[in-house]
């Protein structure tokens, strides 16, 4: 049998999950690749540390030239994260013709372009498949499975650590302070969890699905991005009254020839699949013009099933270009050139909630703002609420499909009213049928 060396950039909880399953599942990995794989190096900060995985020492190293320069290493796994010095060891080792696996979400939606270009104009396979939705393979489902369709619309659950918390709150009623440090003392959630709660992660795996999904390509800051921190027990209790649940969304939708992306909290019916998504799981759900619908679902973090698409990847490669020497360009994510829908175009129905003081014809001022601004109630809810007072209610407006724009208008007129104490919560509602 074939040999092949490779080395991992990185030994933390991914790292830890390739050299888990190379070596846990050596015989059929060996079998299915066709090459008898051999961690050569891997690259690491502190060759002493303890990662809870033996590891020969030999193997260790502090200096990635040690990796650069070694002609017998062709593929380098790229498992250390964030975007420096992780793209200047990708661009070099694909300069020297080495393959390229990297789980690397933030860089490939920041600055994906080059890393594309050089492993084209370098004749390398550059693959990605754990950078979204870990363990899923929905960028080989999008690249290979979907290439003879049109995808018309994508909703994804990418982020396990939300949907952990939203969950939780859903499930078990618990607040969203106590859900995150849940999810944090389970290690779902990081010290610093704002990249997930505030939908920067999401933000990141939808500007590359989308990408994929529309041949063309997405600067993540065209996509609109709200995170979770605004959810309260008693918007789960009205999404509950509605016959429905309250997740964070990753979205886009071809519009006309626009892309509409978007990362928010929505609100969808609880017989929709996505809505039976829990815990940390993570789900994409896709409508192409051929196929229908499709959902993809499965672990979207962790080190064995974000490992198990990295192995993936990397007998993909071995499969794909027995020699390693081949020219095999990357799948090219610019053949169309899309333009994006604002925000304030997007079309939905909306979730209101707000604090007014309890008094006769406040409920009118709002409702006759809202008609002057062309958007229609589906329903009214007033409730009070607890104070020493009594002096205040709730109320919780459900619009028919309006666009955004309109919304804003109208919230900044209503905001004006000496009777509205507080905007208290606004949440898209998508039922999946515009």
């Amino acid at each position: 049998m074939k040999k092949v060396k490779i080395a991992l950039l990185g030994l933390g909880n991914v790292g830890c999950g390739v050299w888990k399953i190379l070596n846990s599942n050596k015989e059929e990995i060996q079998k299915r690749s066709g090459y008898e794989i051999e961690v050569a190096k891997i690259l690491v900060r502190e060759t002493k540390k303890d990662r809870g995985v033996i590891v020969p020492e030999e193997i260790l190293t502090t200096d990635f030239n040690e990796i650069l320069n070694d002609k017998d290493i062709k593929i380098v796994i790229e498992v250390m994260g964030g975007i420096e010095p992780a793209r200047e060891y990708m661009l070099k080792a694909m300069d020297k013709k080495k393959h390229i696996v990297t789980a690397n979400k933030m860089l490939l939606a920041t600055g994906g372009d080059e890393i594309f270009e050089k492993a084209d104009s370098m004749g390398v396979m550059f693959h990605y498949e754990a950078s979204v939705a870990g363990g899923i393979p929905i960028i080989n489902g999008i690249n290979e499975s979907l290439t003879a369709n049109k995808v018309e619309q994508l909703y994804g659950i990418v982020n396990g650590t939300t949907n952990y918390i939203l969950s939780k709150m859903e499930t078990e009623g618990l607040s969203f302070k106590a859900a995150l440090d849940e999810a944090t003392e389970k290690g779902y959630a990081e010290a610093d969890p704002i990249s997930d709660i505030e939908g920067f992660d999401a933000q990141y795996k939808l500007a590359i699905l989308s990408s994929l999904a529309f041949g063309t390509k997405i600067d993540v800051e065209n996509v609109y991005r709200e995170g979770i921190t605004n959810i309260k027990s008693i918007d789960m209790d009205y999404a509950k009254e509605f016959k429905m649940v309250i997740k964070l969304l990753a979205i886009v939708k071809d519009v006309n020839g626009k892309l509409e992306l978007r990362v928010h909290p929505t609100m969808i019916p609880k017989n929709h699949p996505l809505a039976n998504v829990y815990d940390s799981f993570n789900a994409i759900f896709i409508k192409g013009n051929a196929v229908g619908d499709l959902m993809f679902y499965g672990r979207g973090a962790g080190d064995l099933p974000t490992g198990s698409a990295v192995v993936s990847d990397l007998i993909s490669i071995l499969r794909s270009n027995i020699d390693l020497e081949n020219i095999n360009p990357v799948v090219k994510n610019n053949l169309w050139d899309k333009k994006i829908r604002d925000i304030r175009s997007v079309e939905s129905k909306y979730y209101i909630r707000t604090t007014v003081e309890d008094k006769p014809g406040v409920l009118g001022e709002i409702t006759t703002i809202l008609g002057d601004c062309g958007i229609s109630l589906r329903s009214v809810i007033q409730r009070g609420v607890e104070s020493p007072q009594h002096d205040k209610v709730t109320l919780v407006l459900v619009t028919h499909y309006t666009k955004e724009a309109k919304v804003i208008e109208a919230i900044d007129e209503i905001y004006e009213l000496k009777t509205v104490k507080k905007i208290d919560n606004i949440i898209r509602i998508e039922d999946f049928k515009n």
